[in-house]
């Protein structure tokens, strides 16, 4: 029970983190795909660190570990957000867009990714 009070707690918190992160960035650059890609690689590179830095701690708590991984940033991440607005462009003919949108997060978010891991496990 302590494992899934501790995914909806940190769903929550991450929910409304990027609800927060997605608003200040369409406050800056307007409408766009770029609040998703934002939250989608921070969140990569969150995992990443994450994942890095407790992959060799058995004394880390599993409860701790999954509230942050698969609860904050489960929450705070969105691949649904990432395919609607990727099909939005293709619907509205901006073929260019969707296809560097569907590309480029992909490979921002494993690069990302890759950081966060290296970065995890360089400070573990």
């Amino acid at each position: 029970m302590t494992l899934w009070l501790a995914v909806a707690l940190g769903g929550a918190f991450g929910s409304v983190a990027r609800y927060a992160a997605a608003r200040a960035i369409i406050a800056t650059v307007g409408p766009s795909a770029w609040a998703t890609l934002f939250v989608n690689v921070t969140g990569s590179l969150l995992l990443g660190f994450v994942a890095g830095a407790t992959e060799l701690r058995p004394q880390t708590s599993a409860v701790l570990r999954t509230g942050i991984t698969a609860g904050v940033l489960g929450g705070y991440t969105t691949f649904s957000t990432y395919m609607y607005e990727s099909a939005r462009l293709l619907e509205t003919g901006s073929a260019f867009w969707a296809s560097a949108n569907l590309l480029g997060s992909l490979a921002l978010g494993l690069a990302a990714m890759f950081a966060g891991l290296a970065l995890g496990r360089a400070l573990a």
